[in-house]
């Protein structure tokens, strides 16, 4: 039946905003095929990259090795604790040194009071969103990339750094109401290869609430509120629907006084006022068991195309601070996007995944495609992929050093 996956994707969307860094890479889609029973999920992945400059130019190589594990335990009747953590180390043609980096994902101990009652403490990726390329309400992903090593949406959201907080959450029949509370513990990120990281995602005091209440089967809105130090209140909205058994549409908005991206990265005046973000498109599954999605993307921090055209014939370093930041806060750099993703399970063949996604910046109309191929045996993934980066110069997709990327990965489930 068409409506499980829907309802599936519905549940739980993934996000992705344009990264400068993660666009010289290549998008992974996550598999489970493998999953296992019990409290631990280990997997080792090994990686080999060729990517080709625009113009002439030699080839780049590279090569990435990386072990990823999790543990889910439970501690005692009601305790939980909660543990994930990656390891990526990485070579390069004409790199000195290594790109050794490790990413202390998750490390929570969860106390659930009552069965309607939990409280989390330690480090937690706190994810919100229902949009699939985008997402504004998820107010935790700021600093939190600390090694990309994927496209993908859903990779960038699991492979990322949480933040140290507190966590009480209430729960009843179609509902649900989330306050969390985030202090500052560091001033500053580090590159230390086993950093735990603490100034990238605590750097300042923040909080949120989530309060979300099922109107119906076919309507489940979510509303947010988030703040912190430095920082007027934004408020947010997901919302999902299902006008039939094969079309899920999606709404996410937040909105809020705040600076522009170009005044953030301290490239032009403070220009606080209120902005608006927003994230809204569907997802249509075929009989054949494609999924489809559309979806427009608003980044009202964003430059639109004035702004945008000046800064590219600006200052080099003005321009690159500007690209830097708008990848580490994981914003869009400028202000209309759109985003397409196909995604056919058992393609002609049973255990064949092939996905495609294209990211069009309709402001200076550059592009970026990338198409996966992947098989699943029991305890082995095999991906082929290739990325394509397409624009004027200084683009946000032409400003790419590498025009073709092409990797080539093997992942094995312990």
């Amino acid at each position: 039946m068409r409506i499980l996956p829907l309802l599936l994707a519905a549940a739980a969307l993934p996000a992705l905003a344009d990264d400068d860094a993660a666009a010289l890479l290549l998008a992974d889609k996550t598999a489970n095929t493998a999953e296992q029973a019990g409290d631990w999920r280990v997997y080792t992945e090994a990686a080999v990259r060729e990517s080709r400059p625009r113009g002439a130019g030699l080839a780049r190589h590279g090569t990435r090795l990386s072990l990823d594990a999790r543990l889910d335990t439970t501690l005692a009747p009601g305790w939980r604790a909660v543990l994930a953590d990656r390891l990526d180390l990485n070579r390069a043609d004409g790199a000195s040194g290594n790109n050794d980096v490790n990413t202390l994902k998750e490390a929570y101990v969860s106390w659930q009071a009552q069965p309607d009652r939990i409280a989390d403490f330690g480090r937690i990726n706190a994810r919100n969103g229902v949009a699939l390329g985008y997402n504004p309400t998820d107010y935790f992903r700021v600093g939190a990339l600390r090694s990309v090593v994927s496209l993908d949406p859903a990779s960038l959201r699991e492979n990322r750094l949480g933040s140290a907080m507190l966590r009480a959450q209430t729960l009843w029949e179609g509902g649900s109401l989330t306050a969390l509370y985030s202090p500052k513990l560091g001033d500053r990120p580090s590159a230390a290869a086993f950093s735990p990281d603490l100034g990238a995602t605590n750097a300042r005091a923040r909080w949120l609430m989530a309060f979300s209440q099922k109107l119906s089967d076919a309507l489940n809105p979510q509303w947010l509120l988030s703040g912190g130090a430095g920082q007027s209140p934004q408020l947010g909205l997901n919302l999902t629907a299902l006008p039939n058994d094969a079309t899920v549409v999606h709404f996410e908005w937040s909105g809020g006084r705040s600076p522009s991206l170009a005044a953030q990265a301290l490239i032009s005046p403070d220009d606080t006022a209120f902005r608006s973000r927003l994230a809204s498109g569907l997802t249509y599954t075929t009989p054949g068991n494609i999924s489809l999605t559309a979806e427009y993307e608003y980044n009202g921090a964003g430059m639109g195309r004035s702004g945008w055209d000046a800064l590219r014939r600006g200052s080099p370093a003005g321009y690159g601070l500007y690209r830097g930041y708008a990848a580490n806060v994981q914003d869009p750099a400028t202000r209309h996007n759109l985003f397409l993703y196909a995604f056919w399970q058992d393609a002609l063949v049973k255990r064949l995944d092939v996905a495609a996604m294209v990211r069009h910046d309709l402001v200076d109309h550059s592009r970026l495609q990338w198409l996966e191929a992947r098989y699943h045996w029991t305890r082995v993934d095999f991906a082929l992929q290739t990325q394509l980066n397409t624009g004027a110069p200084g683009s946000n997709y032409g400003a790419s050093a590498d025009r073709r990327i092409w990797q080539a990965l093997l992942r094995y489930f312990f």
